[in-house]
């Protein structure tokens, strides 16, 4: 299965400067909002990128954003060499009957997108 989703860093940043930290607490923990972080504040293209990641993975999974998938729900990280990564809580995974995820999120001309392959367990 295969989400994918686009979003303008201009519209995420504008929220960041208009909203701060609680714009960003609706859709990202603690951990992911450090990702983010910077010592001049938050990068915009980096929370666009993870906007589009939840987006992409929740139409995925074919529910959008919704009581069978909230944000809260997944988990964006990075790996040693700094690609992101996602999973989902344990019970969401379950529910789901995902084997695995695959995330991918590029930035350019003012965009954010992200695509996440997600495969299905086989019975």
């Amino acid at each position: 299965m295969i989400g994918i989703d686009i979003v303008a860093i201009g519209r995420i940043e504008k929220n960041i400067q208009t909203h701060g930290k609680d714009f960003l607490k609706k859709f990202l923990s603690e951990d992911e909002i450090r990702l983010v972080q910077t010592p001049y504040g938050y990068k915009a293209s980096g929370v666009a990128g993870f906007w589009a990641a939840k987006e992409a993975c929740s139409k995925a999974l074919g529910v959008g954003i919704s009581d069978k998938l909230r944000f809260f729900d997944m988990c964006l990280s990075k790996s040693l060499q700094n690609a992101p990564l996602i999973k989902l809580q344990e019970d969401k995974m379950s529910f789901f009957n995902i084997d695995s995820i695959s995330l991918s999120i590029s930035h350019d001309g003012g965009f954010a997108i992200a695509v996440v392959i997600i495969k299905i367990r086989e019975n």
